[in-house]
């Protein structure tokens, strides 16, 4: 348009066009500048790690795999076949020792239920004399032990006829069918079964003459 259409234009009350307004440039935190192809604040483009850090998840060279333990040497045969046989030794010195425990309680129940059995039978077989004052020595346990008898229990107790059976912890005078069957449901109890046939050197407290004196402390 020429100046003189453009006065005239204007002369008329037209307004000329406004002009485009620049478009302001992207700002960067403090006044850094991006480049083409340059990473930002240590930020990886196109793939590329800063700082020598691998991409795409690739270990660096030098480092092992995470994760992964290294590998040692491998075991020999022979390393293999001793740890087996530690094993199996481990295993059967434990099998033993559960069955030597099993077989500990297993007794135990057995004497408790033989005990309890006993004490049940002998109820009212007792034929000890509170009067009696012959003291009748016997070795029971590793012990020497006595019960006080009248002069024909002794005579019955050295032919045989009785026996003393123990039961917690005292001492009882039987006749010889209630020891047989006492000796079969707890033999440990009989603490007394003379045999009449036997030499005398196998008892000698059975000679009513040989008295241990009471207070003699064995």
């Amino acid at each position: 348009m020429s100046d003189s259409l453009r006065d005239q234009l204007l002369g008329l009350g037209f307004k000329p066009a406004p002009a485009p307004a620049r478009k302001p440039e992207p700002k960067t935190p403090h006044g850094a500048k991006p480049a083409h192809g340059k990473p930002a604040h240590g930020k990886p483009v196109h793939g590329k790690p800063p700082h020598g850090k691998p991409a795409h998840g690739k270990p660096s060279q030098g480092r092992p795999p995470q994760g992964r333990p290294p590998q040692g040497k491998p075991k020999s045969r022979e390393e293999i076949d001793l740890a087996k046989a530690y094993a199996i030794r481990a295993q059967k010195e434990k099998d033993e020792r559960i069955e030597a425990e099993r077989l500990k309680q297993e007794e135990a129940r057995k004497r408790r239920e033989a005990k309890a059995a006993l004490a049940e039978f002998l109820k009212d077989k007792g034929r000890n004399d509170a009067g009696a004052e012959i003291a009748r020595h016997f070795e029971y346990g590793g012990k020497i032990k006595r019960i006080y008898v009248t002069d024909a229990q002794l005579k019955s107790l050295n032919a045989g006829e009785l026996g003393v059976v123990q039961m917690d912890g005292r001492y009882l005078l039987v006749d010889a069918d209630t020891l047989a069957k006492a000796e079969a449901i707890f033999a440990p109890a009989v603490a007394l079964k003379v045999d009449p046939n036997a030499p005398a050197g196998d008892d000698p407290y059975s000679d009513p003459q040989y008295q241990v004196p009471d207070d003699l402390v064995w």
